[in-house]
């Protein structure tokens, strides 16, 4: 493989049907890079690997790593970094410091989703090296599009939410109140996925593919996020991608590209005002709609990777830069001490 083309890999375990924000960006993003002919369908035939955050039921993962890099010495690591998975969940640093530790054993690069992560897991006590961005998610245009979108009819806004997680933290006390003091004669409410708690007056709708959930956006006016922090929010930026402008509690991360697209609230006290302002001015925020498209996200992936590629590889440069790998030792410790 010429250095002028290295190919990527992306090591994670997809999961087919309704799953997390990670697994959906990521076969959209797997999907792109195949499209641009510079993805590898097998690790061992790629320049650089893609590693997503922690491997959740998959860390086998990490030992596949370690054998990756040891196989071929300028083999590049980037590290696709969320979280803090502590503040997410509102308990638990362990999982933040393997994340670190990680990080800075095997990661070349460190890639965050957001400006808002990265500010955050560096507070905490992450140290990425040299290489490091932030590279924002976007959903796949042949799915989550405005084709098909039914209009605003104004008299009964329908509003959305969903989750794929149960936890508490993803603002399902917002949702509670809203169901007790939403006025359901203006507005419906749905919500799609796994909650912890039984609604009286939103429609509670059980988790669907992908495509399913496209379409009940295209069906819909509004979109809200209640959670309480998160590094990022697929699902905020899925609708916007099918037309709707958002209401958005302040401390999620994808506020960095939503724009004037839509209102920030902070709890029960302005949830409803913020509904009524981008309810009253549909148009409007309708109108700022403006997401980076999935090719540009996939070629800042690219050129981010190549870019540690190249500084490993090339002879003109000296290879100013060596490739992470570790000894037998070090990986073991670091299986013991961080799964």
């Amino acid at each position: 493989m010429s250095i002028e083309a290295p190919k990527i890999h992306i090591l994670f375990r997809f999961v087919e049907g309704p799953w997390g924000g990670a697994n959906q960006f990521l076969k959209a993003l797997r999907k792109q890079l195949r499209g641009n002919g510079i993805y590898s369908e097998t690790p061992d035939d790629a320049e650089i690997l893609l590693f997503n955050s922690y491997p959740f039921g998959s860390e086998y993962l990490f030992d596949e790593v370690y054998r990756l890099k040891r196989a071929r010495k300028d083999r590049v690591l980037v590290h696709r970094v969320d979280g803090p998975i502590s503040l997410v969940r509102g308990k638990g640093f362990n999982l933040d410091r393997i994340i670190y530790n990680f990080n800075s054993l095997y990661a070349d690069g460190t890639a965050f989703i957001s400006g808002l992560s990265r500010r955050d897991n560096t507070r905490l006590g992450m140290k990425p090296g040299d290489y490091s961005t932030v590279i924002h998610s976007v959903p796949d245009p042949d799915i989550f599009n405005t084709r098909g979108k039914k209009p605003f009819r104004g008299n009964r806004t329908r509003l959305i939410s969903s989750s794929w997680s149960s936890n508490t933290r993803k603002g399902f006390e917002v949702y509670q109140y809203l169901d007790s003091h939403l006025d359901f004669g203006k507005y419906d409410m749905a919500f799609v996925g796994n909650s912890p708690v039984e609604f009286q007056n939103i429609r509670c709708l059980a988790p669907v593919s992908s495509r399913g959930l496209a379409q009940l956006l295209k069906e819909s006016d509004i979109y809200i996020t209640a959670s309480e922090y998160e590094p990022f929010g697929q699902g905020v930026i899925e609708a916007m991608a099918c037309g709707l402008p958002a209401a958005v509690r302040a401390g999620v991360g994808c506020l960095e590209v939503i724009g004037e697209a839509g209102e920030i609230f902070h709890d029960e006290s302005d949830v409803l005002a913020v509904i009524d302002a981008v309810a009253r001015n549909y148009e409007y925020y309708k109108g700022k709609i403006a997401l980076p498209s999935l090719a540009h996200i996939a070629q800042e992936y690219y050129e981010f990777t190549r870019g540690i590629y190249w500084d490993a590889t090339n002879p003109n440069l000296g290879g100013i830069y060596k490739p992470k790998t570790i000894g037998f030792l070090r990986h073991q410790w670091f299986r013991r001490t961080g799964t």
